[in-house]
Order: C-alpha cells, then structure tokens, then sequence
C-alpha cells in the first residue's frame, strides 16, 4: 500500500493536469463569448465576464448565416454517419465472422489508413469528384466524409461482431437461416448499440470536419458551420473575436452533447474485439 499510494497519487495529479489542459480552451471560449467589447480589450482579462452581455451571440447570427450553415453540417453529416454504417455493418460481419488472409489483410489496411494525413488524400479526392461532377456540391461533401470515416467505424462494428456469441448464428443456420438472414435478424439487432455508437461517432467526425469542407466548397450557400466561422477574421487576420466565440461556442455545442452521450460505448467499441473467447 505504501508503494502504491505516491503512484496512484501521481497517476490522479497528471490526469487533473491533462483535464485541465483539455478544458482551458473551451472555458476560456465561454467566457470570451460573453464578454462586452471593453473586456475583450482589457489588458487584465478575467475568467468570469464583469457586465455579461449577449450582443456578441446577436452580433453572430446577424453578421453570418450561422442557421443555414449549421443545416448544411447537419446535412452532410447525418447522411455520411447512415451511409458508412449502411456500408460498415456487412463489411464487419465478414471481417469478423471470416478469419482468413485476406481479412487480416483488410484489417491492417483499415488500420494503417488511419495515419494518412488530409493532404495526401485532397488531391486525389479532388480529381475523383472533379470527373464525377460532385465539386462545390454536398453530396460530393458526404462521399469523402464516407471515406474518410468507413475504416474507423468498420474498426469499430468489426470489435461489436466479435462480441456476439456465434453460437447464436449457429442456431440460426440449423434453422435454414442463409448469411443475410442471420445478419439481418440475429445479429443487428444485438450490434443496435454498437451501431448506434458508430454512426454517432461518424456523426461527430464530419460536423467538426474543416479542411474537406474549405478546398471542396466554394458556393457561400452550401459552406458547412466551420468554414463560416472563418468569416469572422478579416483579410489583414483581424479576428472579431466576440462574435467569433460565440459562434464558436455554439458550433461546439452539438458535438461536445453527442459525444458525452456516446463516449462510453465508443470506448467498449474500441476494447471488445480484444477480448478472446
């Protein structure tokens, strides 16, 4: 016990740190999207607004179209998350039902296609949903944000699969059930939460996504939340900072909710599949 307590003590001291550098930025938002014009320019900021104020919040929706670019994110993002669980799920099931070479192959590649940065995929993205005609449109927004999210959420479904008992497909098989039966009435509905958790996490990706949106998008009406938020920083990178933070603040709303909804069964996502039976 007494070697474990100054370990455990350090353990907790670090993670408060981490949780501290985790939280400075968006508690310092808040209270920069409350704060009149004279506190922003105070040159003794404090962490709590002295005359809280809601102008900056007015100023926003008035200066930008905030709610027409909070549509198009939701748009864009709702549908990539159904599609790349539409696509995800039957991959899943084989990935994890079928250990072969050429499923271990599949799961590397899923993997290792993680650490691709953004750069090396614009510009063939680019070329694709040139010749495809999908440039400047959301729909051609939707299909990179499916690529971009499928190998994460396939990682994600393909640990789900393996934690239902494949007695139960047995079963179903002595019944006459084929594959698709089984996937369909057997195994879904026990993945309900895996598959939830995963387009909740797709979800979140594409809301938040900037890079994509910015180099695809170029008509103002279909810009997606993040790209408008770049509107408030004029052309010599003067930022209007009041209502920059409250339209940022409200941006982050939707996905800070969603995910403390979903971090849980995100993390046993993560985790099943390395659990052997």
């Amino acid at each position: 016990m007494r070697t474990g307590t100054p370990a455990r003590a350090g353990q907790y001291t670090a993670l408060l740190a981490y949780l501290v550098f985790l939280a400075f930025p968006f508690l310092w938002l808040v209270s920069t999207a409350f704060k009149p014009p004279r506190e922003l320019g105070s040159l003794h900021p404090t962490w709590i607004p002295r005359d809280p104020t809601l102008d900056n919040f007015r100023q926003a929706f008035d200066e930008q179209p905030l709610l027409h670019a909070a549509l198009n994110s939701l748009l864009a993002a709702a549908s990539a998350a159904v599609v790349a669980v539409v696509i995800a799920t039957p991959m899943a099931y084989v990935l994890a039902r079928r250990r072969t070479r050429l499923t271990r192959a599949v799961t590397g590649w899923v993997v290792v296609s993680q650490a691709f940065p953004f750069v090396l995929l614009i510009i063939p993205l680019f070329l694709v949903l040139k010749n495809l005609r999908l440039i400047d449109s959301v729909a051609g927004l939707v299909l990179v944000y499916v690529v971009w999210s499928l190998p994460f959420a396939l990682w994600m479904l393909t640990g789900y699969v393996r934690a239902v008992p494949p007695e139960l497909e047995e079963a179903a098989a002595v019944d006459g059930a084929g594959r698709v039966r089984t996937l369909v009435s057997v195994t879904a509905p026990l993945l309900a939460p895996g598959i939830v958790a995963t387009g909740l996490f797709a979800f979140i990706t594409a809301w938040n996504e900037f890079f994509f949106a910015l180099v695809l998008l170029k008509t103002p009406q279909k810009q997606t939340l993040p790209v408008v938020l770049t509107h408030f920083i004029g052309a010599e990178g003067a930022a209007d900072l009041g209502p920059l933070a409250a339209a940022a603040f409200l941006a982050t709303l939707p996905s800070l909710v969603v995910f403390a909804i979903v971090q849980r069964r995100i993390t046993g996502g993560m985790l099943t599949g390395a659990v052997k039976s």
